[in-house]
């Protein structure tokens, strides 16, 4: 892949689902780039291992992750993306109930994915579920799952938490099994294609809200004491704890969470639609503004809305990106999700974008403007290839 421009920054986001009614667009298979990220059950668990390990220490000691965020604003122009095709949408499923509030009901299908960068430091970027065959796939920025920083194939250690909140993991947390984008993005570094679709195992879950320490234990024959305890010579095996008690023996083991669609639904996809569309944006913004002030925590789930615009950032080669005015400083917001016809009562909408880049336009050393690809054909493309994969449990 291509060096990265100096003073820039990538975060997207991606959906998606096949409908066999829709009229497939001409986007070659070619265009596919596919790589393992945790490809069998054991190597899930490594991964489970990574991040529950000594009461989710490298959970909660992530941070946002910090490559380069900024488009310098004299990199920055008008113009922009054209479709390549008709219009086209995949529709949500799940969702929250309808509800009467005047306030924005943030998403439960927004959340945070982590991961390992080649460096061997926890870092973290926002990602969003989407409707699928399997109701197993997550969109975020291309350079959330692929290390653009060190050329190497992908991050380590990927999971997706949704609806993440000041350390708590809600709905479980799902490993990423496999990982989707576009080729040109995947070796030459092309922005206007940053981003991706990983597919995910079901999630995992402690009994209820606890870990090996503070969790549910079941008390157990001396029998299966043991058996469990065997466990203890794969260092991989984090599905099951024991302890003995006086006389006594337990166990504490992760649940199965299911299917992540159908805890937390999944945002339909919209490709090729106008330039002008209105957004809401979802994400974990954090980091600074240039002049230092600090606006977000990453902590919690943030939101922008406004109007769509084209954008040409000829500086990092990406002549194809949509704009939005939005105050999200970069490290976090990468890969938030810009939801089109979000409504504010089922709380489910359409994917058309995800933050990439963020820019001051105004030169204040304040971020005032998001940007993102622009959702085509060949972006429906990657989506459809990765919405028809099955991952399964490691439960």
């Amino acid at each position: 892949m291509h060096t990265r421009a100096k003073n820039l920054v990538l975060l997207t986001a991606s959906a998606g689902l096949l409908s066999a009614a829709l009229v497939s667009p001409a986007a070659a298979a070619d265009d596919v780039a596919a790589d393992p990220l945790a490809g069998s059950g054991i190597a899930a668990w490594n991964v489970v291992a990574f991040w529950y390990a000594q009461s989710k220490a490298n959970l909660l000691a992530a941070t946002p992750y910090d490559v380069e965020t900024k488009v310098v604003a004299k990199h920055l122009s008008k113009g922009g993306p054209a479709a390549d095709g008709k219009p086209g949408k995949v529709e949500p499923i799940g969702g929250a109930g309808p509800t009467s509030s005047k306030n924005v009901n943030l998403p439960k299908t927004t959340g945070k994915v982590f991961f390992l960068d080649a460096d061997k430091n926890p870092h973290w970027c926002t990602a969003t579920s989407l409707q699928s065959k399997y109701r197993n796939l997550v969109a975020t920025a291309g350079h959330c799952v692929y290390d653009t920083e060190s050329n190497a194939a992908t991050m380590k250690y990927w999971i997706f938490v949704p609806g993440y909140y000041q350390g708590k993991t809600p709905w479980g947390i799902y490993v990423g099994k496999q990982a989707f984008t576009h080729y040109d993005f995947d070796v030459y570094e092309d922005f206007d294609r940053d981003y991706a679709f990983v597919t995910v195992y079901n999630g995992l879950k402690a009994p209820h809200s606890g870990g090996p320490v503070d969790g549910d234990w079941k008390q157990v024959s001396k029998t299966e004491y043991d058996k469990y305890r065997s466990y203890g010579s794969n260092p991989w095996v984090v599905s099951h704890y024991t302890k003995k008690v006086g006389s006594k023996y337990y166990i504490w083991k992760f649940v199965d969470a299911g299917r992540l669609g159908d805890n937390v639904g999944g945002q339909g996809i919209a490709w090729n639609q106008s330039r002008t569309v209105s957004d809401y944006v979802f994400g974990y913004p954090s980091g600074s503004h240039p002049d230092g002030n600090y606006a977000y925590s990453g902590q919690t789930q943030k939101w922008c809305y406004g109007k769509t615009f084209g954008a040409s950032a000829a500086a990092i080669k990406a002549e194809e990106l949509l704009g939005i005015k939005c105050s999200f400083t970069g490290e976090g917001s990468s890969g938030s999700a810009w939801l089109y016809k979000y409504s504010n009562s089922t709380r489910r909408g359409f994917l058309n974008g995800v933050t990439a880049a963020v820019s001051d336009t105004d030169g204040n050393d304040r971020i005032d403007t998001s940007l993102s690809p622009y959702f085509d054909g060949e972006t429906y493309d990657i989506y459809k290839h990765a919405a028809n994969l099955w991952s399964g449990s490691i439960a």
